[in-house]
């Protein structure tokens, strides 16, 4: 036995010399950022040092040791958060940064979702401080009770995103293996196109998108916004506030009204033949500017009963689009059956769906839709959109993902989705923004985005981002105030949370 651990020790030695050398060299490059380099630093400290205990260790730690490639950065069993702060950016409209600290230095990042309040994730504080961050699935178990469907999902699952973005720099692995394991080295992304005055217009953007970006797939508005201001198009559109299609009044739920805030059946908004037609001119442009190789989506529709949505959705089947998005609401199963059914375009729906049991199980079970679409910051973050994604694999549906947040829920999108086989494509919102990507810094050696895939982080722990805050600072909403200031007003809890007696 000891000449065993006698050659596994000069092996070890050997490896770890020609280690600290590459380590060296990269961490007098220039190029290198400022945390890979504390990354690289605290790796030199953080292992065992193997010749040390040969002689005073017990033959399982010296084993364990040697058949472990994990970097000690922290001592995880000792990790505790001991903050939670908040920066808000102007990034589809709003989007909260959370940023969790632990006593060891190292912090995490989340996103609550776009369009969310930072409150949400902040009234957690209180029930994660002195909490051991690595202990993710006991913290998500913890406070899901919090999330729901929609943007108040957003609280708790920024608050996984950062938990795995801890763990995984805690235990010096990307957040993927901690999920299983990656599938693929890149993610296909597929970008989202607001829609343009014009279809030869709309043309060209979605060639841009191909052509210049490296796109493979892409995804148009096809509402009725195309139409409303055609005469003859629509009927009972003027009704409703917002139903010409601009988004003034839409997401105010205040107002009763709205064509936005009122659900699906009960707006009686129609298309006419006529609107139909110019809807389908609009798509066969677009069609014939990027080809029939491209995958084509379409976005939300609007507010149609199914009617409406069966009769939009057959005047587009030449076009083979590669899936109609949201046409009835999403807890309505048995519509989403008779529509799923009814039509050859394949159906999609998921992006408010908080959760695998009482969100998306209903409608995979009943295989009421084609395909899902969770959203990460509403779903429950990377390990209940994966566990989503695991259960429709076994009923034979696919996964796309819906994101329109920072790069902090990009990343976690990404790592999603290298650990989840039945993943198709991820949205990419914010392509015509060219200092979203700055907003962050890759801490590995490859940038987020290669000509329309994203890159997985295969050499950094966590997301594989720090926060570039220069940027960031130049993009926080105007009406939030700070930048990751003291939240000492959230520290106390004052409520007894247990759903049981």
């Amino acid at each position: 036995m000891k000449s065993i651990i006698h050659q596994i020790s000069e092996r070890f030695k050997a490896e770890e010399k020609q280690e600290a050398i590459a380590r060296q060299a990269e961490l007098q490059d220039p190029a290198t950022t400022n945390n890979r380099r504390e990354f690289l630093k605290r790796t030199a400290l953080g292992g065992i040092a193997l010749g040390g205990l040969m002689s005073c260790a017990p033959i399982e730690d010296v084993m364990a040791q040697t058949t472990s490639k994990v970097n000690r950065l922290s001592n995880p069993s000792d990790l505790k958060i001991t903050d939670m702060r908040v920066a808000v950016l102007q990034v589809t409209g709003r989007q909260p940064v959370i940023r969790i600290d632990t006593n060891q230095g190292i912090y995490g990042l989340g996103d609550v979702r776009d369009g969310g309040d930072e409150r949400y994730a902040l009234m957690l504080k209180s029930r994660l401080l002195g909490e051991n961050p690595c202990n993710v699935e006991k913290l998500w178990k913890k406070i899901r009770q919090f999330g729901y469907h929609g943007r108040q999902g957003g609280g708790v699952c920024a608050v996984e995103m950062a938990l795995w973005d801890l763990a995984g720099k805690a235990y010096g692995v990307p957040a993927w293996q901690l999920l299983g394991g990656r599938y693929r080295d890149k993610i296909r992304l597929y970008a989202d196109t607001p829609g343009a005055n014009s279809p030869e217009e709309f043309a060209k953007t979605m060639e841009l998108r191909v052509k210049d970006q490296g796109f493979t797939w892409l995804k148009m508005d096809l509402g009725i916004h195309v139409v409303a201001n055609q005469p003859g198009t629509i009927v009972n559109s003027k009704f409703w506030s917002g139903a010409d299609g601009k988004m003034q009044g839409q997401y105010d739920t205040r107002d009763y009204m709205s064509y936005g805030s009122t659900l699906h059946p009960f707006t009686q908004v129609q298309i006419t033949e006529k609107g139909l037609d110019a809807l389908a001119q609009y798509v066969e442009q677009v069609r014939n500017a990027v080809g029939y190789e491209i995958p084509l989506s379409s976005d939300h529709f609007g507010h149609f009963d199914v009617n409406n949505s069966i009769r939009f959705a057959k005047r587009m089947e030449p076009y083979r689009l590669a899936w109609v998005e949201d046409m009835v609401p999403w807890m309505d199963t048995e519509k989403w059956k008779v529509l799923t059914h009814a039509i050859e375009t394949p159906t999609i729906t998921g992006e408010d769906i908080f959760g695998l049991r009482g969100g998306f199980k209903p409608l995979i079970d009943a295989q009421a839709v084609d395909l899902i679409h969770p959203d990460l910051g509403t779903s429950g973050g990377l390990l209940e959109t994966k566990r989503i994604g695991d259960y429709a694999e076994e009923q034979g549906i696919a996964m796309a993902m819906h994101q329109a947040g920072s790069p902090v829920t990009f990343m976690a999108n990404v790592h999603c989705a290298a650990a989840t086989q039945n993943f198709l494509s991820l949205e990419h919102h914010s392509v015509d923004d060219p200092w979203w990507e700055k907003l962050v810094k890759p801490t590995g050696k490859q940038p987020l985005i290669t000509k329309g895939f994203a890159n997985v982080p295969l050499d950094a722990p966590g997301l594989g981002i720090e926060l570039n805050d220069e940027v960031m600072k130049q993009h926080l909403h105007p009406k939030a105030k700070g930048y990751f200031e003291p939240t000492p007003e959230w520290n106390e809890p004052r409520s007894h949370d247990r759903l049981w007696s």
